[in-house]
């Protein structure tokens, strides 16, 4: 990573053929738009110091503002982070070793998701990596009144301890654009001192796509998060475009529909014409369909599970769909029954998530006549 990371390896110079482009790299290898590569050896994208053979043809994306790179598969923590049993947290960890030993270097969070913040910082400490890793987090409250930043620093500083970080968070977002008039000029702030290296927004609701473009266009941001899939493509409208015009990265949430893809799609096999494109799984399916949009920087999806994690990974090597290709799959799935009404589904479905933010969800639920 440039300033703060130390390089690996040169990447070898890839002069493909245009079949081998849209094999390799997609649709942003065939239309040059994205410095998107396929790494050999240890990736010079790479946080991590350490050469691994694991990582070779390990798919990076740059950052376009600072051009240092990033895989294009990280780990969201949303509710799936968020646990207080011993065994979940056992099985978090490996998650999170998992996610690193396959070359993912990206970890997203927030003080917002309960306990998420504490235990993936205690699984990156244990393992060597708190300063090594691409963490991106999120602040949304400023303080006691507008304008006041107390709030906002003790999250801050917290989140520091939290994280083991000594050296300052990679990506700081306002969180789902909550308060942004006030967080935006405050994560500028902070990147002026020094706090933070890079700052963003998020938004994961599509009513609220037309503002989240507005700030990509007129905020100076470095990142932009997202809500895009092979359902939910309503992104590439207005915030996929003026990411590209600004020069702003892209990291992508609830690319697997907070598994609502996977339920719809069930027990079926992955369709013959995606193996062309190494594609053995759905998660590899939805996965690479997103990240072969030349827009797309890094996508977040987030899980509990090791062996859906080891599913996932996978997504970032190997070719990638084409145009003709990605619009063949959005017709696959539009032929799958319930593909319509995913959007109407509750997240996560025949899962059940008991952490604190599920847990105060229900309290409110509970005392409230209008159901969250």
């Amino acid at each position: 990573m440039v300033a703060t990371l130390r390089k690996g390896r040169m990447m070898q110079e890839w002069n493909p053929t245009r079949r081998e482009l849209f094999k390799a790299g997609g649709v942003g290898a065939a239309a040059a738009m994205l410095p998107s590569t396929v790494a050999t050896g240890a990736a010079a994208s790479s946080p991590s110091p350490d050469p691994s053979p694991e990582r070779d043809g390990l798919i990076t994306r740059a950052i376009p503002k600072t051009g240092e790179r990033i895989p294009v598969i990280g780990l969201g923590t949303f509710m799936t982070f968020d646990t207080v049993s011993d065994r979940g947290r056992e099985r978090l960890k490996r998650v999170a070793q998992e996610h690193w030993r396959a070359g993912g270097r990206v970890f997203d969070v927030s003080p917002l998701y309960g306990r998420s913040e504490i235990n993936l910082g205690d699984f990156i400490s244990e393992m060597g990596i708190s300063d090594r890793a691409f963490l991106a987090n999120k602040v949304w409250s400023t303080g006691e009144y507008l304008w006041d930043d107390s709030h906002a620093e003790s999250n801050l500083r917290r989140s520091m301890r939290r994280l083991s970080r000594r050296r300052p968070i990679d990506l700081m977002q306002c969180h789902s654009l909550t308060n942004v008039d006030v967080v935006v000029p405050l994560l500028h702030a902070w990147k002026k001192e020094g706090r933070v290296r890079l700052i963003g927004v998020t938004h994961h609701e599509p009513a609220y796509f037309d503002l989240l473009a507005d700030w990509v266009r007129r905020g100076d941001l470095d990142f932009v998060q997202v809500h895009y899939s092979i359902h939910t493509r309503v992104a590439e409208e207005k915030v996929l475009p003026a990411a590209r015009e600004t020069g702003t990265a892209v990291l992508v949430n609830m690319a697997l529909e907070k598994a609502r893809l996977h339920a719809v799609v069930g027990n079926r096999p992955v369709p013959d014409f995606a193996r062309e494109f190494g594609i053995e799984t759905w998660s590899q399916f939805f996965l690479k369909w997103v990240i072969s949009n030349p827009d797309v920087t890094c996508v977040i999806p987030a899980t509990s599970n090791p062996a859906h994690l080891a599913e996932n990974v996978r997504a970032m090597r190997g070719p990638l769909p084409d145009p003709d290709t990605r619009e063949r799959m959005v017709r696959y799935m539009e032929g799958i029954e319930g593909f319509d009404r995913i959007a109407s589904m509750p997240w996560y479905p025949g899962k059940s998530y008991r952490g604190l933010v599920s847990r105060a969800q229900q309290a409110i639920d509970a005392r409230s006549p209008w159901p969250s």
